[in-house]
């Protein structure tokens, strides 16, 4: 478990990350809080956390000198900056100092939810050389994005799913999943979704004997007329005929994006 540290002056967003942010799917554990920079740097010290979350406007915290003084003694942790501080010069000088993200209040669950899959992924293995390719970085966050991603469509293919659904358990926000899952497969989630089914569809149609309409509901679709219609615009022949040209060969394999 990733060890957390949360510093605040304000109780209710100390107790509100508390009890909303779901620690254990993120395998993070808060082992400490604090309502002021003295006890919060006494904290970090003590614990020495992989991750903190901290604002630095704060009694006894004199901000930017504190973290880059933080992050030379303990370079590997991450940490995620929740201010009320909206200079854009000031934020631009916490991330050249190594602050992973700079989030304004109130910050949206979904970009705090980001930034902790952020820091999970740097906590994980990506590399930490400074002068490493902004844009190499961001391809590597959403390769990690979108393997989860698939991971899940095949794991719910069958059900109604949603965009909003799925972006609601990877914890970030649908548009920043659509940019990932166009720029990382050139498909949105639509087509990839389609993809999936189609592929379970065709599998289920060469080996089973169920009924058209039967596969049609066990792989995600209410409607039998629109599963024949993408049906036939990824395979080109109806499920009909599909089940009849391939009957006599090899079982189907199915393939990660369909």
């Amino acid at each position: 478990m990733f060890k957390v540290i949360l510093l605040d002056d304000e109780e209710a967003i100390i107790e509100g990350l508390k009890t909303t942010v779901p620690w254990k799917k993120f395998k993070c554990q808060v082992v400490g809080t604090a309502m002021n920079g003295k006890d919060g740097l006494k904290l970090i010290h003590k614990h020495k956390p992989d991750i903190v979350l901290t604002d630095i406007k704060m009694p006894y915290l004199n901000g930017l000198e504190m973290l880059e003084e933080l992050i030379e003694e303990f370079p590997r942790m991450q940490i995620i900056v929740l201010s009320g501080y909206r200079d854009f010069a000031y934020a631009q000088s916490a991330i050249k100092l190594g602050v992973l993200r700079y989030l304004l209040k109130p910050s949206k669950m979904s970009e705090i939810y980001e930034a902790l899959n952020a820091a999970m992924l740097k906590l994980s293995g990506v590399p930490q050389d400074p002068c490493q390719n902004i844009d190499q970085e961001e391809e590597t966050e959403g390769n990690f994005i979108v393997s989860r991603a698939i991971k899940y469509i095949h794991e719910h293919y069958s059900e109604k799913l949603t965009l909003q659904q799925l972006a609601e358990y990877l914890y970030i926000s649908t548009w920043h999943l659509c940019r990932v899952l166009k720029k990382s497969t050139n498909m949105n989630f639509v087509d990839i979704l389609n993809n999936i089914r189609i592929e379970y569809a065709k599998k289920f149609l060469k080996e089973t004997g169920l009924k058209v309409y039967e596969i049609s509901h066990k792989v995600g679709y209410s409607d039998i007329a629109y599963f024949s219609k993408v049906f036939r615009s990824k395979t080109g022949m109806s499920p009909k005929q599909f089940r009849e040209r391939t009957r006599s060969k090899e079982p189907i394999e199915i393939a990660p994006f369909g």
